[in-house]
């Protein structure tokens, strides 16, 4: 009997899903738009129901945060991005401008695929499946080792309820023979047509050098600055409640607060009484020699960890009642480790005097290693409000809310999603939160300009826009045109 190293199986895997998946998107390219969503509808609905399940499986591999949070999470990733996507339209034509003579088609990206993250193992991807499956993708998930069992239960939930509903088999998969070399040959095959990457920095950049298009993420070492026009309670329950939130394993989370002069006092004596607590500089010294690298990268056995379990780890009394740990900075920068990305239950906390102070510090910890990601402002001063949107070197400005669900768009009117684009700063092609429109490629039928009048032509900008259909000879031509091609085409 012939024995294979597990770096073959899981190549071999790579290459039969990837395979599988674009043969089965091909016959799916030409699907109706109420098919989709009929199936993206029973794909969510599943994902609703199992949400509980699949989070405390998240959390049981996993050991991060917490299982009524992953919950939340995979709620959110289902019903609250597909109630953002529903009337998003995906199949056939998408809008025709009968000014300009532009007729927009909607056409699949191709095959996807999905790295996903142990920080949101099941949420994100439930999120890359729905966004995929929505305009018409295959989507081959690639989990995280340490969270493999989990994410290959979120897809097979997924996978179950759409081909019950009609998606063809094979469309979407999940790879469950992992390995590095595996994953490259996802990326790297031919089959595969674009890349989603969530997770850390080594695989981001390795999905960024596979010659193919890849939306990435960036780390998200948050500032929230709480300037002294700011309601101050409200504010500290904010900062708390979201910095707790899942043991702050989402990227838009808070990790250090600048607190404007007047109000610091007052700010901590709110955060305090609703769970913050305050380490001693021995306390946090001796937690940040043992929470990070030589290289600054965190050790995998902090992240996402309860401020009791890391008070364990580190060896230092941590209350019961603490639901975040936070520590004094003085500076920003090596010298200073907590004033890192920290995706655990550790804030870093900084005094300025002023926002134009409170703004410089915001965009020191962006740069040591946040570019492009977000920052929280709390204040009922437009005009600091407003600098911090136009100066910070961030594409998420949140204000008064939430760090982390902010930043993903559930508290805020930003698209919801479970992966935030850094922007070019950051080292990303994009600076949005990723969505359906992201996967979703459009072809452009353009008739010669000679033919539409020059008045209307100039007015309108000589591009397409939003125009609705007109009802006219020539728009039902455009419309039977159209279908007999899908109709040939899928014979």
């Amino acid at each position: 009997m012939t024995t294979f190293d597990r770096d073959l199986t899981s190549v071999q895997q790579a290459r039969d899903l990837a395979v599988r998946s674009r043969e089965a998107m091909r016959s799916f390219q030409f699907a109706e738009q109420s098919t989709v969503d009929r199936i993206c509808e029973a794909m969510v609905a599943a994902a609703v129901r199992e949400a509980a399940r699949l989070g405390q499986l998240a959390h049981d591999e996993t050991g991060f945060g917490y299982p009524d949070h992953k919950r939340l999470k995979n709620q959110f990733a289902a019903q609250g991005v597909w109630d953002s996507i529903k009337d998003v339209p995906t199949c056939g034509v998408l809008r025709r401008d009968d000014v300009a003579k532009v007729i927009e088609i909607g056409a699949p990206v191709g095959v996807l695929c999905a790295l996903t993250p142990s920080t949101n193992p099941t949420s994100t991807a439930i999120f890359k499946v729905l966004i995929g499956v929505k305009a018409r993708n295959g989507v081959v998930v690639s989990p995280h080792p340490s969270s493999a069992t989990c994410t290959a239960e979120a897809v097979r939930v997924m996978v179950e309820a759409g081909e019950a509903a009609g998606m063809p088999e094979g469309l979407v998969s999940c790879m469950t023979d992992l390995t590095i070399q595996g994953t490259n040959e996802l990326m790297n095959h031919h089959a595969v047509s674009m890349i989603l990457a969530t997770g850390g920095p080594g695989m981001v950049k390795a999905a960024h050098s596979c010659g193919k298009p890849a939306l990435g993420v960036g780390p998200g070492n948050v500032p929230a600055y709480v300037d002294r026009s700011a309601d101050v309670v409200k504010a500290a329950e904010m900062i708390v409640e979201s910095k707790s939130f899942d043991c702050s394993t989402i990227c838009a989370t808070e990790q250090s607060v600048i607190a404007d002069r007047p109000i610091a006092e007052q700010l901590k004596r709110e955060m305090r009484s609703r769970g913050a607590h305050w380490l001693t500089p021995d306390e946090a010294e001796k937690l940040a020699s043992r929470m990070f690298r030589p290289n600054g990268m965190m050790i995998a056995d902090y992240v996402g960890r309860t401020p009791q379990r890391l008070g364990e780890l580190a060896g230092i009394d941590v209350p019961g009642s603490a639901r975040v740990l936070v520590a004094d900075l003085e500076g920003v920068g090596p010298k200073f480790p907590l004033s890192r990305e920290k995706l655990t239950s550790v804030l870093g906390f900084m005094v300025e005097d002023g926002w134009h102070a409170g703004c410089e510090r915001s965009i020191q910890l962006l740069r040591f290693g946040g570019d492009g990601h977000s920052v929280v402002i709390h204040s009922r001063d437009e005009e600091s409000i407003m600098a911090f949107g136009i100066e910070k070197p961030a594409f998420r400005i949140l204000v008064n809310t939430w760090g982390s669900l902010g930043g993903v768009g559930f508290t805020t009117g930003i698209r919801p999603s479970m992966t935030l684009g850094p922007g070019g700063m950051g080292g990303a092609a994009v600076s949005d939160n990723i969505t359906v429109e992201h996967v979703l490629n459009v072809k452009r039928i353009a008739y010669h300009l000679h033919d539409v009048d020059p008045a209307a032509r100039t007015a309108h900008g000589g591009g397409a826009g939003s125009v609705p259909p007109a009802a006219s000879p020539e728009a039902d031509l455009i419309e039977r045109v159209v279908r007999r091609v899908v109709e040939e085409m899928r014979r």
